[in-house]
């Protein structure tokens, strides 16, 4: 007997959970620290470019794949499939998918790990509590170990309580929150001296740059990476999305809250980082670039907060506040992937699964914790930078070769009766078959 499936009650609260899956770390961290080290504006351009021409039909793919199958990756890839070879196929995509998600949220609850230390290190200094402090903010294999499991415990009470009561809850909570400090943060830096510097390395682009082939696989992986596309997150959420609803314009919006909120952060740290320049603080490594990365984060700004004198502690009290709700939101949609498999192909009960693989990745992230220079780097380009864009292809090669055309529109047409009248039906078959797999290998073998 299938288990019975949760469903998104509206359509707010599946565009605060697929925007909270997509609105994480690879955009307030990932998608400026990128934009630092990749010429500012000049891969702001490149991303924003990549991530409307190939992202959002990849997007599109996956929501519709979803709602039709009503199923995770694995299922849902297999029943649109008519052969034993695209069967097949099918199965070996939906795994990868899932080791390769499993892999991303390993990394991903270091990091978040971090932003939890943080966010922990401004409070215990107001409470006095010095040595806890000099805890929180000293790189150790204890700490990060500590609180790895601390996040990861979180994400797995969330992701035991269901769709609705679990994901589509914290996501309406948790994603207005994460707007409304980002806002205030932005609002606040660009009061300070540099941040107009900053604002211009950001937003004045060099165009001789936009060819770079690096820079334009960095930008692929980052939009590929910051839309959550490829590992089955997005399809998995699109199975819970109400029949009502018209598929090509949640998915537009998905895109631009996405896109949206990538460019109010850089609108943050790139300011941010020329603020800490213009009080002292080091932001060019040995080499001469902008500091990208962990260091940013965890060396940068805690710098530039510690400059700001007693204002800084809320600074930094906001802002990493705002770090671990990002890291929250996607956690839980990428942790949904492997359990959502166990619950409906291995009839595993929701609590259940959601403990043993939260469990699994638990200690895949302590394995590369405690081995961390040969292993992180290599976990994360190997999942964002060659796996993601590759899965991301399948299923556009899915949804436009082995899936019959006209179950597509009738999936579409569920929400938007006229669908075939309208612009995205009249491109997007042709875009998704064509145009996105010649692209993305393009990109992808540059």
């Amino acid at each position: 007997m299938a288990a019975e499936r949760g469903e998104f009650s509206s359509r707010f609260g599946f565009l605060m959970a697929a925007s909270g899956s997509a609105v994480g770390l690879g955009n307030i961290w990932g998608f400026p620290t990128n934009t630092a080290s990749n010429g500012g504006a000049a891969f702001l351009f490149a991303y924003l470019i990549l991530a409307f021409a190939l992202g959002y039909p990849a997007l599109m793919a996956e929501l519709i794949i979803g709602r039709h199958t009503r199923s995770n990756a694995v299922a849902a890839l297999k029943s649109i499939s008519s052969g034993k070879k695209s069967q097949f196929l099918a199965l070996a995509i939906g795994f990868v998918g899932i080791v390769t998600v499993s892999l991303i949220l390993s990394f991903y609850a270091i990091v978040s790990g971090w932003m939890m230390a943080f966010f922990l290190d401004p409070i215990s200094r107001l409470l006095g509590l010095t040595s806890l402090s000099a805890w929180l903010t000293t790189d150790t294999e204890i700490r990060n170990a500590v609180f790895v499991i601390i996040f990861m415990v979180l994400t797995v009470l969330i992701i035991t309580a269901g769709v609705k009561d679990g994901i589509e809850k914290w996501a309406s909570r948790l994603m207005p929150a994460l707007v409304g400090i980002l806002l205030l943060l932005i609002l606040y830096v660009f009061t300070l001296p540099g941040a107009m510097d900053g604002l211009r390395a950001y937003l004045v682009p060099d165009f001789s740059r936009v060819t770079d082939p690096q820079l334009l696989v960095n930008a692929m992986g980052q939009a590929f990476f910051s839309l959550s596309l490829g590992v089955g997150t997005m399809l998995v959420y699109g199975s819970y999305i109400s029949k009502d609803e018209n598929l090509p314009v949640v998915g537009v919006l998905v895109a631009l809250l996405d896109v949206g909120i990538a460019v109010l952060a850089g609108l943050l740290i790139l300011p941010a980082m020329y603020v800490a320049l213009e009080s002292g603080v080091q932001i060019y490594d040995d080499a001469g670039g902008l500091i990208a990365g962990p260091g940013l984060i965890v060396s940068v700004l805690p710098a530039l907060f510690s400059n700001m004198g007693p204002i800084g502690l809320l600074v930094a009290v906001a802002f990493f506040a705002l770090m671990t709700i990002a890291s929250l939101t996607s956690s839980i949609s990428m942790l949904e992937v492997p359990v959502a498999y166990s619950v409906e192909n291995r009839g595993i009960p929701r609590p259940k699964a959601a403990m043993v693989v939260g469990a699994i990745i638990t200690s895949i992230s302590l394995v590369i914790v405690f081995n961390f220079d040969p292993l992180f780097d290599m976990v994360v380009s190997f999942t964002t930078e060659r796996s993601q864009p590759l899965l991301s292809l399948f299923i556009c090669i899915f949804a436009a070769w082995i899936w019959r055309r006209n179950e597509i529109l009738e999936e579409i047409r569920q929400g938007s009766s006229k669908a075939e009248q309208g612009m995205f039906w009249k491109i997007w078959p042709f875009y998704v078959k064509f145009i996105c797999p010649v692209a993305i290998l393009a990109v992808y073998f540059q």
